[in-house]
């Protein structure tokens, strides 16, 4: 196990966080929550100004904590290291950042967690008015992406689309102003890496292992698999071949297409483990590479620690392409401690108090504290449905569990029943006879017992739905078809998965095909309804028949190899278990 100077593994998070706080007067602490805000953060709003939110899993410091102040991020908020935060934390955030006037852009990294916990706490944070939009910055160069519905990874170059994006929002410029401009960031800019040794978790042994004389090109700011392993080189030439890759033009790359006299920027990224002595000779290598070999005018280069991976040994090169008006953003001024050449006279004396945070309950309230039973038809048949759905996910956990095994971790099973679970506790005290905030209810429970990606998807699942019930009339049976509908399109857009893919989408999807098209043309008769929602239940069922012999593209299972897929995903086949359980109880009652 590594050394590591913390106290206790488990505090590591929260102690680094408050030591940055306690060291940086611009910067407080969300109570109850691991978010840093700006201390100023009430005048940004009064001023209508677009707030800036940024995250991601701790142990990448000064990411994305150190890139919160004037001119850069209005907040940040922290997972576990290396662990995408929490929605309830992200929607915490959103709240204490909320700029009614201006609006509020959230700027996250390219991986799954960080897709869909945001995008949950968006979600959420649209349904209870607040203007939100969401960058995604995928730069990595490392690996070719064609064919990968995960796309490229987010890195260093991140920091970027955050120093411009805030200049532009201080500046006073629109939430569609800034928008747009960390696009056309996110789109132009690159990165590659070389480590020298692993990294190790607090409390664990290192994740990899390299040989003395070894280097990996490519790898992952988690540790995650790079582009190649090889021999240790001298430092010109290890820079020589990260630039070759990243301005790679062969098929399945083609990220970054270098033209003779182009105006860049580029970020000499120490990796954790790396000391300023080679730091500033891979700096030295990359320039003269940059103009003399490729032709192009380095305009702007930045060496330091901006996205590290704990104490690992190596460095990442990012490029940006400069666009009109890009230097002058890039020099605007800032008092973000981790951007480098921060004006120190925008400091004030120190205070460590903590901005109180408008922390909601699990649902955000709609959870009640006293028990009720459902007095409306709909209420009695809904929390019946409900009911029956949760015991048939808990009997089916070894049934899912061994399904997964093929292609996940095995896991599915007890995800989903740890989920039913924590909905059972609460099913006395949810209003059934409001079925959107019931959904909500539900989706709260979901999201603080169900945990993983199932959990996250779940929840943007009853989120985005529970809209549906609200705007329309849930005694209609098609009110309830369009909430799947718009459900299943939240998960397909942070999930970033397809039907065909091999998913739970694969049982879904032809279900609410069949709702939608059945429950349009059919009489409101309960008859009617029943025997469309049964046909809906062959069509899921069929579905997950169907993915016995499909490829997958996403999820866990698009990294085993397909001979190994032998049996229906567990997702697919878990829609099917819920789906006719909604139906045997609406029969029977």
């Amino acid at each position: 196990m590594s050394k590591k100077l913390v106290n206790s593994p488990e505090d590591a998070v929260d102690e680094a966080l408050a030591g940055m706080v306690a060291v940086h007067p611009g910067l407080r602490l969300l109570e109850g929550h691991r978010v840093v805000v700006r201390a100023d953060i009430a005048s940004v709003v009064k001023e209508g100004k677009v707030t800036l939110l940024s995250g991601g899993g701790s142990g990448h410091e000064p990411a994305h904590a150190g890139f919160v102040g004037q001119g850069m991020l209005s907040a940040a908020v922290a997972g576990s290291v290396f662990a995408s935060p929490p929605p309830a934390s992200i929607l915490a955030a959103l709240r204490a950042i909320s700029s009614p006037n201006g609006g509020t852009l959230m700027i996250v990294k390219n991986y799954t967690g960080d897709r869909l916990n945001f995008g949950i706490a968006a979600e959420r944070a649209k349904a209870e008015g607040m203007k939100v939009e969401m960058v995604i910055v995928a730069e990595d160069t490392a690996l070719p992406s064609s064919g990968k519905k995960a796309g490229r990874r987010g890195l260093c170059g991140t920091i970027l689309v955050h120093k411009i994006a805030g200049a532009l929002s201080e500046q006073g410029a629109t939430l569609e102003e800034v928008v747009k401009a960390a696009e056309k960031v996110a789109e132009s800019v690159a990165t590659m890496s070389v480590s020298l040794s692993p990294c190790s978790v607090p409390g664990h042994k290192p994740s990899f292992h390299l040989q003395e004389d070894e280097m990996e090109l490519g790898l992952g700011i988690h540790g995650e698999a790079g582009a190649e392993r090889a021999k240790l080189q001298p430092a010109n030439k290890v820079v020589a071949r990260m630039l070759d890759h990243l301005t790679s033009q062969e098929p399945g790359y083609q990220y970054f297409k270098p033209e003779p006299g182009m105006e860049v920027a580029l970020v000499v990224n120490n990796l954790g483990g790396t000391s300023n002595l080679e730091l500033s000779l891979v700096a030295n290598a990359a320039i003269r590479y940059l103009v003399d070999r490729m032709g192009l005018k380095v305009e702007r280069a930045y060496v330091g620690a901006f996205m590290t991976s704990l104490e690992m040994a190596g460095v990442s090169l990012t490029l940006l392409k400069l666009f009109p008006k890009c230097q002058q953003l890039l020099d605007y001024l800032t008092n973000a401690p981790g951007w480098p050449n921060t004006a120190k006279d925008f400091l004030v004396r120190c205070d460590t108090s903590k901005v109180p945070s408008s922390e909601r309950e699990s649902g955000d309230g709609l959870v009640q504290e006293t028990k009720t039973d459902p007095k409306s038809a709909i209420g009695v048949a809904l929390r019946g449905c409900v009911e029956r759905v949760c015991g048939v996910l808990c009997d089916a956990e070894g049934e899912l569990n061994a399904l997964d095994r093929g292609g996940g971790d095995g896991d599915c099973g007890s995800t989903l029943k740890a989920g039913a679970q924590g909905i059972k506790q609460a099913v006395p005290f949810i209003d059934w006879d409001t079925p959107h905030k019931a959904l909500l209810a539900i989706a709260g429970c979901v999201e603080r017992d169900m945990g993983g990606t199932s959990g996250a998807l779940y929840t943007l699942f009853l989120t985005a739905g529970s809209k549906c019930l609200l705007a329309s009339d849930p005694s209609n049976p098609l009110c309830w078809a369009k909430a799947l509908q718009e459900g299943m399109e939240a998960i397909m857009k942070y999930g970033k998965a397809s039907v065909g893919d091999r998913t739970m989408l694969d049982a879904l999807s032809p279900a609410t095909d069949e709702l939608l098209k059945g429950l349009a043309v059919s009489s409101s008769s309960k008859a009617e309804a029943i025997a469309v929602l049964k046909r809906a239940v062959e069509a899921a069922e069929l579905g997950a028949k169907r993915t016995i012999s499909m490829q997958a593209s996403a999820g866990r299972a698009s990294n085993v190899n397909a001979s190994q897929l032998t049996q229906r995903d567990p997702g697919a086949h878990a829609v099917c278990l819920w789906l006719r359980a909604v139906l045997g109880s609406l029969i029977e009652n």
